[in-house]
């Protein structure tokens, strides 16, 4: 059997990955990496249902602890529309790929291919990028055909369902729309 580490956003995103590769007969190891997620309190809440729900499945999990908010204001404050592409998925991706190669995993993936509100295209040439740099396998899936049906699985079990990407940017992009008619209305 195929070992294989999945970089891990959240639980939620977990749901359907973790079933579409036991499906192949494929048994993921969580990896929990994420720096990126903002304010420390949200960072807790993912970080601790990811815990619960792995336990509750059988899963294996490792949890590398880095909250990085000083870390990740310094790298994205330049060009913050491409943080995700030059600086948050290279960073947790990479971190990844080297903790599988060290570890003896066979390849790696990540739980961020299930979300329709990613990158996808250039996540993948990320994870390609470093995973021919770093002489490790690369397994991608194209697991956003489960999204939904991971979403609602999350729901059922009462998994902790975040509203936004995981940093302070992303939190704010959720709010733009009233953010731009509070601004158009005079309020702010």
């Amino acid at each position: 059997m195929k070992k294989v580490l999945m970089h891990t956003c959240c639980a939620p995103c977990s749901v359907y990955c973790i079933d579409s590769l036991r499906s192949e007969n494929i048994e993921p190891t969580v990896f929990w990496y994420n720096p990126n997620i903002h304010p420390y309190i949200e960072y807790k809440t993912r970080r601790d249902c990811l815990k619960e729900y792995t336990k509750s499945i059988n899963v294996e999990a490792v949890f590398i602890e880095e909250y990085g908010l000083d870390e990740f204001c310094q790298n994205v404050v330049s060009d913050i529309k491409n943080r995700c592409v030059n600086y948050c998925y290279p960073k947790r991706i990479l971190k990844t790929a080297e903790y599988a190669k060290a570890h003896g995993f066979d390849a790696f993936t990540t739980t961020l291919l299930v979300s329709p509100y990613q990158k996808h295209e250039e996540l993948k040439i990320v994870c390609e990028r470093i995973a021919e740099e770093l002489g490790i396998e690369f397994l991608y899936r194209d697991f956003r055909v489960g999204f939904r049906e991971g979403q609602t699985k999350a729901r059922e079990l009462g998994l902790y369902m975040q509203k936004y990407c995981g940093c302070i940017f992303s939190e704010e992009d959720r709010y733009r729309k009233q953010i731009e008619k509070d601004k158009k209305d005079g309020i702010i």
